[in-house]
């Protein structure tokens, strides 16, 4: 693996830490209009990224593989949706929008279950990292090496907000800066995992990319569906949320065109 890849991989993670960073700097707690809206970016963030930078470049490429080009992009798209699904059901986590817990203990459960949630949702970033740089490595004309940076910028701006949701809750519940810090952070090490490993399997999933470029765009829409936007619309000052998907979505949408 190149020297450059390796940095483009460091990208997204750097947002999270940035983001968790933000609990050394800022009050005890967010403010509930700023935390809609930085909920509501990441929600579009993603949204842009799935289309621009996952399902596109799917159905580019399975055209090049002379398959029906929204063939692959639609089964893979699904398959990723329900496999987030699957491992909601079967997984026991936090639904930030629907689970309250109450009391000293139930708080402390309350933040491992959120970092986990964040954790878990982390993964199909990470894969979505690794199959287009796959792309690129591979010569697609579908993916270029601007079209992964682009899509880990936009992932990285989205991690921003995300690590700071998670390391500020941590401390108005009582947890010391450095480990909502850390545990902000660790939220975001599953993502350059995930790609490394689908990056070494590229040899083996070169005739099933697009698949796994729809897949990864499914299973981040779940994400957006399931739990970014629900939470940005919860309560009062929903206006802001819906902002938010707005900015994100034109930014990421912005940097995939300029720079794919």
């Amino acid at each position: 693996m190149s020297e450059n890849m390796l940095v483009v991989l460091s990208i997204p993670f750097l947002g999270t830490v940035l983001g968790s960073a933000m609990v050394f700097f800022m009050k005890k707690s967010i403010h509930k209009t700023v935390e809609k809206l930085l909920i509501g970016f990441a929600a579009g963030v993603m949204m842009a990224a799935s289309i621009w930078s996952l399902l596109m470049p799917s159905m580019e490429m399975a055209t090049e593989q002379h398959e029906i080009s929204w063939l692959p992009a639609v089964v893979g798209f699904l398959l990723g949706i329900g496999f987030l699904l699957l491992l909601d059901s079967i997984i026991p986590h936090l639904h930030l929008h629907t689970d309250k817990p109450e009391g000293i203990k139930a708080k402390i459960k309350e933040s491992t279950m959120l970092v986990f949630a964040v954790t878990l949702h982390n993964i199909p970033e990470g894969m979505a990292m690794g199959v287009t740089l796959a792309g690129a490595m591979i010569g697609n004309v579908g993916i270029s090496l601007a079209g992964a940076i682009s899509l880990a910028i936009g992932i990285a701006i989205q991690n921003f907000p995300e690590g700071a949701i998670i390391s500020m809750p941590l401390r108005t519940q009582g947890v010391s800066k450095l480990k909502a810090f850390v545990y902000g952070t660790l939220s975001g090490i599953v993502e350059p995992i995930a790609a490394i490993i689908t990056i070494l399997l590229t040899n083996a999933i070169v005739p099933i990319l697009p698949y796994l470029l729809a897949f990864a765009a499914g299973a981040m829409m779940y994400v957006v569906v399931e739990e970014l936007i629900p939470e940005s619309q919860e309560g009062e000052h929903s206006n802001m949320g819906t902002i938010g998907v707005a900015i994100g979505f034109v930014i990421m949408m912005i940097l995939d065109v300029a720079l794919g």
